[in-house]
């Protein structure tokens, strides 16, 4: 059933506040030295933009609880599985994103973002973006046994976004992971664009009432196959209808503008590509 208005609004502001408390509290006890506050308190930009990935990702969450867990027939039941699942939603970013963050461009971001470098710090605070926007298409439900789909169904598809994120940028000319490292913002822009892009279409494969294992990982496999479409728009749209530059299966002037030029406006151009690439692909399924 549809949820009134006025009741969806105040069960997304109360759960969105709640999380937001949950999450600061838990940076308190785990991380004492990495809260928003101390960290906006120093001048660390890639920090500042780490954080900005962290909070956009228990945003996403909180919206996802209210849309999948609340069911507004018994106030009782919508706060328990707007606890339960918002709870599951927060811990699943916080430690996805903190292992993403040490896995990615061979574990040297968290070195690289305590220094100080911007490029690390979106390509960081992006992949929190990413992790989000998976968990909140993963996590729905109003019953415990509904946890346990919502767990598989999440590590499915957090393996499937850093499969495909390390397959296209094995595609690119330059090497991300040496790029970043040397500050070079183009690149990280470019990388953050098609982790968001690559997430978003994961999360839209996630969608739909669960059948069977067969019908749903089919179902799941033939959406997902649609990310595919990154690569040609990126050669085709961005490098030589917008750029006019002439077509190649790999490199071209799109790599040499941003691994060697380190032209941020061509990284943003490509990163705002591919995010409304999969967010055509998300409206047209």
């Amino acid at each position: 059933m549809d949820l009134p208005a006025l009741y969806a609004l105040a069960f997304a502001v109360v759960t969105t506040v709640a999380l937001l408390v949950l999450f600061r509290l838990g940076q308190r006890v785990f991380s004492p030295g990495k809260t928003v506050a101390k960290d906006f308190g120093e001048a660390n930009p890639a920090r500042h933009l780490l954080q900005v990935g962290q909070v956009l990702g228990v945003f996403f969450v909180a919206a996802s609880v209210v849309k999948n867990c609340v069911e507004g027939e018994s106030l009782r039941e919508d706060v328990f599985s707007a606890a339960t699942f918002g709870v599951l939603g927060i811990v699943l970013v916080a430690l996805t994103g903190e292992l993403g963050t040490r896995l990615l461009l061979r574990s040297r971001l968290p070195a690289e973002i305590a220094r100080g470098n911007v490029a690390a710090g979106v390509a960081g605070g992006s992949h929190y973006v990413a992790t989000g926007i998976v968990a909140a298409h993963a996590i729905a439900g109003t019953k415990l046994r509904d946890v346990g789909l919502s767990l598989l169904f999440f590590f499915i598809a957090i393996a499937t976004l850093w499969l495909f994120v390390s397959l296209f940028r094995a595609l690119t000319t330059y090497d991300d992971a040496e790029q970043i490292q040397g500050e070079n913002l183009a690149a990280a822009l470019s990388y953050a664009g098609l982790s968001i892009a690559v997430a978003i279409i994961v999360g839209c494969a996630l969608d739909g009432d669960f059948v069977t294992w067969d019908v749903s990982l089919k179902g799941y496999a033939s959406i997902l196959a649609l990310s595919l479409a990154l690569y040609p728009v990126r050669q085709l749209f961005v490098q030589s209808l917008l750029l006019g530059a002439p077509l190649t299966f790999r490199g071209g002037r799109l790599d040499t503008g941003i691994g060697t030029d380190r032209n941020e406006g061509l990284g943003a151009l490509e990163a705002a590509t591919y995010i409304a690439t999969a967010l055509s692909v998300a409206r047209l399924v």
